[in-house]
């Protein structure tokens, strides 16, 4: 696994070492030593897995309040997504600034994200297959969540006619929001 750039604070994108041969491919998905060597040391406690069979499916911009708060590790199983995180820890250096990256079965790039950033993505493909590693639990009355499209976000999502959750479509707006991370 090696990291390729850290484009936000905390914010890491990496790709593993892969070995192909005319059988296919092979690759360590997560060894806790090698994270914990790039400076990923946080435990994982949960596994999730989503599936989006159309193109166009937008799910975020999402996030844990403390103490429920979750660093992720995500990448595109089959398929491919636009990932898009935002720096929500107040006082941080990139607040409100964003990042997306493509990421696919093809490229096998993942991206760590750290307590203190909403995140979602939108799916370039049917079929997407989206797994992400949690530092937490998942806690209903924690979850939170940002407008999409917020104006000021600004965010090109790839897409003119997303598809989203009754959730998703009424979420806060950057500046109604009130964050509770801060940035160390």
């Amino acid at each position: 696994m090696k990291l390729v750039k850290e484009p936000l604070p905390g914010l890491l994108v990496l790709q593993p070492n892969i070995f192909e041969d005319q059988r296919g491919y092979f690759f360590e998905s997560y060894n806790q030593k090698i994270f914990n060597d790039l400076g990923i040391t946080c435990n994982f406690l949960q596994d999730n897995q989503s599936l989006s069979v159309e193109k166009g499916v937008l799910r975020g911009l999402h996030f844990q309040k403390p103490p429920f708060a979750q660093a992720k590790l995500v990448r595109a199983v089959l398929g491919s997504v636009y990932d898009v995180v935002v720096d929500i820890r107040k006082g941080s250096p990139t607040f409100g600034e964003h990042f997306g990256i493509e990421l696919s079965e093809t490229n096998k790039t993942f991206l760590f994200i750290p307590e203190g950033f909403a995140h979602g993505f939108v799916t370039l493909q049917q079929n997407s297959l989206f797994n992400y590693k949690c530092s937490n639990v998942y806690n209903q009355p924690s979850e939170g969540g940002i407008l999409w499209n917020d104006q000021t976000l600004n965010i090109d999502w790839k897409t003119n006619q997303p598809i989203l959750s009754e959730k998703d479509k009424i979420n806060l707006t950057f500046d109604e929001f009130d964050s509770p991370f801060v940035y160390k």
